[in-house]
């Protein structure tokens, strides 16, 4: 592909042009969804592709990356059949520490899917959609709440099983309170915080063998283990997270 530009022409890449033809393909799919139509294969495929390296362009961890990924489709949002043809979408994207692969198994567990995603959490009446905490919004009772402020001049998702200690250093909240915490909200939905943007959110003990590996690689092993929630916030502090050096009491 040449490109033409004041002075000279611009040449690029093969991966260039393939992170140009899949971001159009994936703008296509997300044409198509706004009015309404459900995905095939390839918009499907591009549409989540295109999210982890969107969301590696915007400086997140890998982890985080996949979950955004996840929580983009769900089977409502696809063609029937097109949830039992890709079971994992493999993607190569530039994060900040290099090129990764990454692979996103369970593509289709968020979009409209709501309260039909397997393993999620049933709504209650008051439910109103992603990015809604507290009693009633389809999530469990919150054992934490806490004032979150984005300082960050970009909007900010934390999805559904995030270990939220590890969420964006930007976030300015009192870190230790959110040790071995996820958002109470919906398994696969995800909370925005805005530029400047101040909110209440809930949080409940991240349940199963409470390990935590990936995310920021603040933790990286067993949530519980001894000494561990003291290095997490050292290295948390040492990184620059807002709220590392904050005590509980805030």
């Amino acid at each position: 592909m040449l490109l033409k530009e004041r002075g000279g022409n611009v040449r690029l890449t093969p991966t260039e042009r393939d992170r140009l033809l899949l971001f159009g393909a994936a703008e296509l799919a997300r044409a198509r969804r706004a009015r309404g139509l459900r995905l095939n294969v390839p918009e499907a495929t591009a549409l989540i592709a295109d999210t982890v390296c969107e969301a590696a362009r915007d400086g997140v961890r890998l982890a985080e990356a996949i979950e955004r990924a996840r929580s983009v489709l769900g089977p409502d949002d696809v063609l029937p059949g097109v949830a039992d043809v890709v079971t994992e979408v493999h993607v190569e994207a530039v994060f900040d520490d290099g090129s990764r692969l990454a692979v996103v198994g369970d593509p289709f567990r968020g979009g409209t899917l709501g309260d039909r995603a397997p393993g999620a959490l049933l709504p209650g009446p008051g439910h109103s959609g992603p990015g809604h905490t507290g009693a009633g919004d389809g999530g469990p009772a919150a054992a934490v709440r806490l004032a979150v402020t984005n300082t960050a001049g970009v909007p900010v998702s934390v999805t559904s099983h995030f270990h939220f200690f590890e969420a964006n250093p930007r976030l300015d909240f009192a870190r230790e309170r959110a040790y071995g915490m996820r958002l109470a909200v919906p398994a696969g939905s995800s909370v925005r915080f805005g530029p400047g943007e101040s909110r209440e959110v809930a949080l409940v003990p991240i349940g199963g063998d409470r390990v935590a590996v990936g995310f920021a690689g603040l933790v990286d092993g067993p949530l519980d283990a001894p000494g561990a929630k003291d290095e997490a916030l050292r290295r948390a502090a040492a990184c620059g997270y807002l709220g590392a050096d904050v005590e509980a009491d805030r």
